[in-house]
């Protein structure tokens, strides 16, 4: 088997269907072996009676795994264990592909000179932005899950996003699982398990390809598109930051377990907040803001966690 598309879902029965609409319609060069293995999260839903529909449809194509395990990343290394592919592909259940998706972003990943590839991930639709919403900021197209360098193909610098990226299986081999104290899991919106992945290689020195070509569809709903969201979402995305990376070993001066150079940005970024005058950028200050609130709360915890007994509180997947 040349390629496995590992996809994981949780109770999106509807868009699951969509997205696996669009993938069936792929097109690869007819050498290429491909399946797509569906990683079912414990989903409620018709997610079973959704995916066996596409089993009957194409056999041989799509497969089912259920993971009862609750979490992302443990569906997402289920998956990796299952795959028959010598390059894995991933993407998410709300999205949708192109027909040339697949190909492109997984062809030069069978000679062995990159480790990885990523796509463009693109809005479904066109947005509308509020005027609060600093899209000249890609920190902004990242919180609602885009991801777009332009048009030239070449390495990559910083990370893929999960919905839109492809490695050798060798690389994970070599290189470990998905953290499972990273990544969605009800109740906690902690994610960065992808990036987290990404940020591994390229600190080891392998090569990732960007690859412009490899476009993707995500759904950006309504709901997403508020300071509420945007605010929650930094918020976590900065404890994920926290967790996978820690705390430089040069920094000296703690209180309560958080960094000192934490409390001071918090001030910087809180005048500057409140003292903007456009509101793009008094919002994207305020950011900044959450996003340092939600970096002290992780070292805070963590120093707690350290000083309690293990079988009184951990953090999840430790």
């Amino acid at each position: 088997m040349d390629i496995t598309l590992i996809l994981c879902t949780y109770n999106r029965c509807q868009s699951l269907a969509k997205c696996l609409d669009s993938i069936a319609a792929s097109e690869l060069p007819e050498p290429v072996e491909w399946e797509v293995l569906v990683v079912d999260n414990n989903s409620h839903d018709q997610t079973r009676e959704v995916v066996d529909g596409f089993c009957r449809r194409y056999p041989g194509r799509f497969r089912y795994l259920f993971e009862p395990q609750q979490g992302k990343s443990h569906a997402l290394n289920a998956g990796v264990r299952q795959a028959r592919g010598d390059v894995l592909a991933f993407t998410d259940d709300d999205v949708r592909v192109e027909t040339t998706w697949l190909h492109e972003l997984t062809a030069a990943l069978h000679n062995g000179e990159w480790a990885g590839a990523g796509g463009r991930t693109m809005p479904e639709r066109l947005l509308s932005p509020p005027p609060w919403l600093p899209l000249g900021d890609r920190t902004a197209l990242g919180l609602l899950g885009l991801f777009d360098l332009g048009l030239v193909a070449g390495e990559l610098a910083e990370p893929p996003f999960g919905n839109n990226m492809a490695f050798r299986k060798q690389i994970l081999e070599k290189y470990g699982e998905f953290r499972t104290d990273l990544g969605p899991r009800p109740g906690s919106e902690v994610r960065g398990e992808d990036t987290e992945f990404g940020r591994r290689l390229l600190m080891a020195r392998e090569r990732l390809r960007y690859e412009p070509s490899a476009v993707v569809y995500h759904a950006v709903p309504e709901c997403r598109v508020q300071k509420k969201y945007f605010l929650a979402w930094w918020f976590d995305k900065s404890r994920a930051d926290m967790r996978a990376l820690g705390t430089s070993p040069e920094v000296k001066w703690y209180v309560a377990g958080v960094p000192l150079y934490l409390f001071r940005r918090i001030v910087v970024w809180t005048v500057r907040w409140m003292t903007s005058v456009r509101s793009s950028q008094r919002f994207c200050n305020k950011l900044k803001v959450w996003g340092v609130a939600g970096a002290m709360l992780e070292c805070y915890q963590r120093t707690h966690c350290e000083k309690m007994p293990k079988d009184k509180y951990s953090l999840p997947g430790t």
